[in-house]
């Protein structure tokens, strides 16, 4: 009944959603499980274009990611909940991964280039961003105090959303709600 109740919700949304910004209840109502800890603003928030560092070495910002949904996941090395959270990033990233979505990761605050590495070869993550803020200044402009921490960007750079804490990004309610992110604003 609820995969009913999720896919009536998800072409509602697909069909009716103005433009420029989805119906958050709508969007708020493909919530399920885990992503019930996933709060949307009342109106779209800036993000900063304060620069991080890529796994190059080169900076960049959130600016590289314009055009796109972006699900922002702040993360360190010595967090147990990222780790149990960071294959269901890269399953979300495999399957809805596209010109108009990506999985965005970054780890803040001090951790290492080889240990950022390693920590993904130990759980198996091959096809996500080795990005990292090391005197975590982007962390701090977005207010992540605690980590993980989740944000959802529209393709203009705003915040959409939050969760805080770890959570299955590869379940149905969260597919549901990027899809209709995505769909909804003709980027998909």
């Amino acid at each position: 009944m609820r995969t009913i109740r999720q896919i009536v919700l998800y072409m509602s949304l697909a069909l009716g959603a103005n433009a420029a910004v989805a119906d958050t209840a709508a969007l708020e109502a493909l919530r399920d499980g885990h992503m019930k800890k996933l709060m949307f603003h009342a109106a779209p928030k800036p993000a900063p274009l304060t620069e991080f560092e890529r796994a190059d070495g080169t900076t960049g910002t959130l600016a590289d990611y314009r055009g796109q949904h972006v699900v922002l996941n702040f993360w360190a090395t010595w967090c147990a909940p990222c780790r149990a959270e960071m294959p269901t990033l890269a399953n979300l990233q495999t399957e809805l991964g596209s010109e108009a979505f990506s999985v965005v990761t970054i780890a803040t605050g001090r951790n290492p280039p080889p240990a950022m590495k390693k920590f993904f070869d130990e759980i198996g993550v091959t096809n996500l961003p080795l990005h990292r803020d090391p005197k975590s200044a982007l962390a701090r402009e977005m207010g992540v105090f605690g980590l993980p921490i989740t944000v959802i960007l529209d393709p203009d750079g705003h915040e959409l959303a939050r969760l805080t804490g770890d959570a299955d990004w590869d379940s149905d309610s969260a597919k549901a709600i990027i899809r209709a992110l995505v769909e909804g604003t003709g980027a998909g």
